[in-house]
């Protein structure tokens, strides 16, 4: 079986396409946004002189200096805060959290205050701050550091959630997050760090907060986000083997939702599935799936599916691959719409 690989955007071949890995691309488009903006600055626990847990601030501090580059005290809701200050100020803080279930200590941070300040102020006051979350599977790791708490900041109003799921996204939509006004939760999915892909250095080619087609069918859609992206991507190729031609939709923004793409996409096909690393319950999946079900309930030729992780604590990493969704899920998945 040949491997299905979300490693790009649609770009042209230029001069300015490089292939590169997402970590990478993450790390220059954090340059590109330091040289474009002296307001720019990043925060975090290890990002000095290590680069971060996964480098992906590596060679910034010494190429832009220390008053720019900031390590931290291992303390998230010191650092969140002092961003939050910094943001008030006039600045454009970029903060890491180095392992996704790190943020919880920031926690009230984030969703007491970030989230309400501008509503706070009734407009008079910006908070253009960046929280970089490194988060999902995929890396045999342990407890708290493999989870995937995006539903809880997509939940909350006053802040914006989006995913990048390819090299040429990660690069152009963290330059997208640093120049918005709003807060972003910049969700990583450090699976995705290391695979290359093609980055179009001169050209973006979709907004931030917008989904997209990456593989046209017609009798199945597929949504996921992250890391999901390259699973569905497998399990469309396998499925047309088979003889049923799926659509992937790669969301990219968890908060707002760009729900047209998968509108169009469900009139056509009639059939959904939504699949995510996340637990089901109360999660983007179960808001997808309502949604859907809302504004394109005649269209559709089956009930709208799930496919997620248990609803356990993230399992001992020897248990991994059995709590994360695999091709073999969606496949059935797939396989229970199409018998409706």
């Amino acid at each position: 079986m040949s491997i299905a690989n979300p490693t790009t955007s649609p770009v042209e071949t230029n001069a300015s396409v490089e292939t590169m890995p997402m970590a990478k691309a993450l790390n220059a488009g954090l340059r590109k946004a330091m040289n474009d903006d002296p307001k720019v600055l990043l925060m975090g626990e290890d990002i000095g002189p290590l680069g971060g847990v996964f480098r992906i601030t590596e060679g910034l501090l010494a190429e832009f200096g220390k008053r720019r580059v900031m390590d931290t005290p291992l303390a998230e809701s010191g650092i969140i805060g002092t961003a939050i200050g910094l943001a008030m100020g006039g600045y454009r803080p970029v903060v890491e959290i180095q392992f996704d279930g790190f943020i919880f200590p920031g926690f009230d941070q984030i969703t007491t205050q970030l989230a309400k300040m501008t509503n706070r102020h009734e407009g008079q006051v910006t908070m253009p701050l960046v929280i970089r979350v490194p988060y999902g599977g995929h890396i045999g790791a342990v407890e708290h550091h493999q989870e995937s708490p995006e539903a809880y900041f997509a939940h909350t109003p006053g802040l914006r959630v989006v995913s990048p799921s390819t090299p040429h996204d990660a690069y152009w939509m963290i330059q997208e997050a640093i120049a918005s006004n709003d807060p972003v939760m910049f969700f990583e999915p450090k699976g995705r760090y290391w695979p290359k892909g093609e980055v179009n250095l001169a050209a973006n080619t979709a907004p931030l907060h917008s989904s997209r087609v990456v593989r046209a069918g017609t009798e199945v859609t597929l949504v996921g986000h992250g890391a999901m992206l390259t699973v569905l991507l497998n399990a469309a190729e396998l499925a047309a083997e088979e003889g049923t031609s799926v659509e992937v939709i790669d969301l990219r923004s968890l908060s707002p939702i760009d729900y047209d793409p998968i509108v169009a996409s469900v009139q056509k096909t009639g059939r959904l599935v939504v699949a995510a690393e996340a637990q089901s319950f109360a999660s983007i999946s179960s808001e997808i799936a309502a949604t859907i079900t809302e504004r394109a309930f005649y269209s559709l030729e089956a009930p709208v599916l799930r496919v997620a992780g248990f609803d356990t604590p993230f399992p001992p990493a020897k248990l991994e691959d059995i709590f994360l969704p695999d091709v073999d899920r969606v496949l059935e998945a797939v396989d229970r719409a199409m018998a409706y």
